[in-house]
């Protein structure tokens, strides 16, 4: 990217800020309460577990760690105990304060090629609430003990003071596990997200193996490339979905939670999905669930990924649905998981799972949950809705941005893509992929039907930062 564009995007990402509307500067009072707060968490409540070897796994970058692991075999043989520490952001925030009423207006942490606007001031989300290697930090410990299946036979939670050991990165920890160099704690990470991945093919979850778009800097200038997901990071994801699966399990059981839902598709989106799955030369057997469709596809060839975009239309509709009184919301399942779940693992980026949190440790102590949880339940599912669509407007718009300032100046130049979507309602505009530059864009001006799943040459008819997006037309 020319020192042109650099100077037009970072001009179009500032200009972005402004057009959504989004949180600026924290409020000096938010800056003041935060300060103190690190001065002075409130520690009363919380054991001491700092004996515990924990680690983080992040991307190389991250200082806002939400979430420590220690991974161990169970004492009497039968299967594997999962240790794991969750920031305890309410050890810091006084509810109803102007750091809680801050919270509540950015709901999520928000972020950008050059920046992100974070849910709390940096001195708590990369200090002191951060769960930094060598620092001792208050946390909402997890226990769940897994049979010699990888199934959760018990389950606890507690507040504990941990200190992580070491903050190590997917790629490293994938070479570790890969050449045998990884001791036992991290070595049990692919032993265990196996057998929960074995678990969630066995209840008809599915997790989407979707090629994504990830914005690259080097040297001052941003790109793009399609990241593929190691391992490691789906056995990560394993243990964060099992703790998701466990929380709401504790909260169905009190009575009381805010749960992560997601309805079943619906039998008109599944009749589409198999109509692509033939335009795709994708082999569906009737008798075979799509789940099990999805578990056999390769990223890495242009119908199957293309077969993987059209899947993510069976995953909208998630929300967040309070419950009280006993009675479960209906539905209550995440259909991907194909379970109960709730989001508990990130309150350092995410508001709702400080309340998840906070009502898993009142249910395990067999108490009610406190006053300004409840108090602040009804609003929950509003706000996260909100916050989450904004997030991932944000998400889009960037990349876009990006899209439109690497190919700027190369208006008619022609592409070698795939197409990926084409709309029902007119299939002569869709989507495509580039596979150089790693460019996902909106293909329309012919006059035949695309052709879904297959290569296409294509002519670039507009970009830069000022247009906001790329549009191409079949060469």
């Amino acid at each position: 990217m020319t020192g042109a564009a650099d100077c037009s995007l970072g001009a179009a990402l500032r200009a972005l800020r402004t057009e959504l509307d989004l949180p600026g500067a924290f409020p000096p009072e938010v800056l003041a309460e935060a300060a103190e707060a690190a001065r002075n968490p409130d520690l009363a409540a919380h054991e001491d577990a700092t004996g515990i070897p924990f680690l983080t796994i992040d991307p190389p970058a991250s200082t806002d760690l939400d979430q420590a692991m220690h991974l161990e075999r169970r004492r009497d043989g039968r299967g594997y105990r999962v240790l794991y520490a969750i920031a305890d952001v309410a050890a810091y925030l006084r509810p109803g304060g102007a750091l809680d009423a801050e919270a509540h207006r950015r709901v999520t942490t928000l972020y950008f090629p050059d920046d992100r606007i974070p849910l709390h001031p940096t001195v708590l989300s990369e200090g002191a609430a951060s769960l930094l290697p060598g620092e001792t930090r208050p946390a909402a410990l997890w226990r769940i003990d897994l049979d010699g299946d990888g199934v959760a036979v018990a389950t606890d939670v507690r507040r504990a003071l941990v200190r992580s050991r070491a903050k190590l990165d997917y790629a490293g920890v994938q070479r570790q596990i890969d050449t045998g160099t990884a001791e036992e704690p991290l070595a049990l990470l692919r032993d265990i997200g196996r057998l929960r991945a074995e678990q969630e093919r066995a209840r008809g979850g599915i997790s989407l193996d979707v090629p994504e778009q990830e914005i690259i800097e080097h040297d001052g200038s941003y790109g793009l490339a399609y990241r593929a997901t190691l391992p490691a990071e789906a056995w990560n994801a394993q243990i964060s979905l099992l703790t998701g699966m466990a929380a709401a399990r504790l909260m169905a059981d009190a009575g009381t939670g805010i749960l992560r839902t997601l309805p079943l598709a619906p039998d008109g989106a599944v009749t589409r999905l198999r109509r692509s799955a033939h335009a795709l030369h994708i082999d569906w057997p009737h008798h075979v669930p799509y789940a099990e469709v999805i578990r056999s596809l390769d990223p890495g060839r242009s119908n199957h990924a293309a077969f993987l975009q059209e899947c993510t239309t069976l995953l909208r509709g998630a929300g967040y649905t309070v419950f009280e009184g006993g009675d479960l919301p209906d539905p209550a399942v995440h259909a991907a998981v194909a379970d109960l779940y709730t989001h508990c693992t990130a309150p350092l980026r995410r508001l709702v799972d400080r309340y998840a949190s906070e009502l898993c440790l009142a249910a395990t102590a067999g108490k009610e949950a406190p006053e300004w949880v409840r108090e602040a339940l009804p609003a929950l599912p509003k706000e996260m809705a909100e916050g989450t669509r904004r997030a991932g407007t944000v998400e889009r718009a960037c990349v876009d941005l990006v899209e439109a300032a690497l190919l700027e100046g190369r208006e008619g130049e022609l592409f070698d893509a795939y197409v990926v979507d084409v709309q029902d309602r007119d299939p002569a505009v869709g989507t495509i992929h580039l596979r150089d530059p790693a460019v996902v864009g909106r293909i329309e001006g012919g006059t035949a039907p695309l052709p879904l799943g297959e290569r296409l040459r294509v002519r670039l008819t507009r970009a830069g930062p000022a247009a906001g997006t790329v549009l191409f037309a079949p060469a």
